[in-house]
């Protein structure tokens, strides 16, 4: 199969931190990406994923996204863990599908930082390169690079923005109160 037999679908969501955008693969949930407050039009959705993805057949479609939609909401409205999901991270390189993997095993509303994340995936030495992993996540909120802080607390980096990153552990933390 050549790239351009790929299909991928994708749709927008209204999420408490603004619109997001959800794309998938056959394999899975390949992209969320944050895109404002603004609602973002379908040309707009299809031209982002034209940057980040090689060439695919693009359908602007949100059955194959109906259960990550349905996550989403739970996990927002609900203030519960995400379930799993089929993903395809097939994108990243080997490291980089460690420390994403790494991620999704650290527990909601729980924080680890990115030393103690290179120590989960066995290269207590590579703090630095996984925050760049954690920056390269196509899925934040599902793969939770979120969870992921600097030393002694401090937030680190985060795609979204600062706020949205600091949104997200507080909702996580709000939910357990």
């Amino acid at each position: 199969m050549n790239s351009s037999d790929i299909e991928v679908s994708f749709t927008r969501f209204s999420s408490p931190l603004g619109w997001l955008m959800l794309a998938s693969t056959e394999m899975g949930l390949c992209i969320i990406q944050f895109c404002g407050k603004e609602r973002p039009s379908e040309v707009c959705m299809r031209t982002q994923l034209q940057k980040v993805l090689p060439p695919a057949d693009l359908r602007a479609d949100k059955t194959p996204l109906r259960d990550a939609v349905k996550a989403l909401r739970h996990y927002f409205g609900k203030r519960c863990p995400l379930p799993r999901l089929p993903l395809d991270l097939s994108r990243g390189t080997g490291f980089q599908q460690k420390v994403w993997a790494a991620l999704c095993s650290i527990p909601f509303g729980e924080t680890r930082t990115y030393g103690e994340v290179a120590k989960m995936i066995g290269q207590p030495r590579a703090a630095r390169a996984v925050g760049r992993a954690c920056g390269l996540n196509p899925l934040p909120i599902v793969v939770p690079c979120h969870r992921v802080t600097a030393q002694n607390d401090k937030l680190g980096g985060y795609t979204g923005g600062i706020h949205i990153k600091q949104a997200l552990l507080t909702h996580e933390e709000q939910s357990l109160a």
